[in-house]
């Protein structure tokens, strides 16, 4: 029999989004996938499709654009499917002292990281309540542990979206609900060449994380109902130091890994 068990995920055609959505497919998950680009989502529905004989629909809406967030729910609703886990993961960044960075943009990330993600929330978590099941994984960061110099907006984000992920598992546990909260470090993606962070320290020199092991990671805690999970072993080590340090040292210490690195430098 078919499986009518649909999981949306955003940001779904790169990086930890697209290595989710293969370990839903090949778990039996039909999908919605949701990103920007027609063709990039043509692509991956093909190949998921194909090699995982399961249901994918696309929705190309650009969440920079809160409003589009809510279009997404509606487009869902619209043809008759019930999303039995969401997965936000759509998110980006912007390296840079805040003085110097572009407002515009930080505001989009802002709109992106933290509306978007707030709106596809209220509304799916409504629709799962209301049904008595459900699952969340919202894609947050080692950053949400930690003050960000030259990514203040982006650890700021990051904060939000791990503070509101534990508050609302809190609220909802007790009605067959579980949110989960995944925390990546510096993972190999498209992230760092998006936020213009190729000439930081730790982009550079650090050992990137591969996005299928931090997918494994998050989508093990959400089907074991955990509430987070920090994913790699340093990155565990580096939140545990946080709790122990003072806020200013953590900062000045994430200052010097992210600092550019000195052939960059003019």
């Amino acid at each position: 029999m078919e499986s009518k068990k649909y999981a949306l995920i955003t940001g779904a055609t790169s990086g930890i989004g697209y290595e989710l959505a293969k370990l839903f497919a090949a778990d039996g998950w039909n999908l919605v996938i949701v990103a920007r680009g027609q063709k990039a989502l043509d692509d991956v529905s093909a190949e998921l499709m194909q090699q995982y004989a399961v249901d994918v629909k696309s929705i190309a809406k650009d969440l920079f654009e809160a409003e589009n967030a809510e279009d997404v729910y509606q487009e869902v609703k619209s043809i008759g499917i019930d999303i039995e886990v969401l997965v936000n993961d759509a998110g980006q960044g912007l390296y840079g002292e805040f003085v110097n960075t572009n407002i515009n943009r930080e505001l989009s990330i802002i709109r992106l990281n933290i509306d978007s993600l707030v709106i596809l929330t209220k509304y799916f978590l409504k629709d799962m309540v209301q049904r008595g099941s459900g699952k969340i994984l919202n894609v947050a960061s080692v950053a949400s542990k930690v003050p960000g110099p030259l990514q203040s907006v982006y650890h700021g984000t990051k904060a939000f979206v791990h503070s509101f992920t534990e508050a609302i598992r809190s609220e909802v546990k007790d009605k067959g609900i579980v949110v989960t909260s995944l925390l990546p470090g510096a993972t190999d993606t498209d992230f760092f060449n998006k936020a213009d962070m190729l000439d930081a320290k730790n982009v550079q020199e650090g050992k990137l994380a591969r996005p299928a092991d931090v997918a494994k990671d998050g989508y093990k805690a959400l089907m074991d109902g955990d509430d987070m999970v920090v994913s790699g072993f340093n990155n565990k080590m580096q939140v545990a130091m946080s709790n122990f340090l003072p806020d200013e040292k953590v900062a000045d210490r994430v200052h010097q890994q992210q600092a550019p690195t000195s052939d960059s430098k003019k």
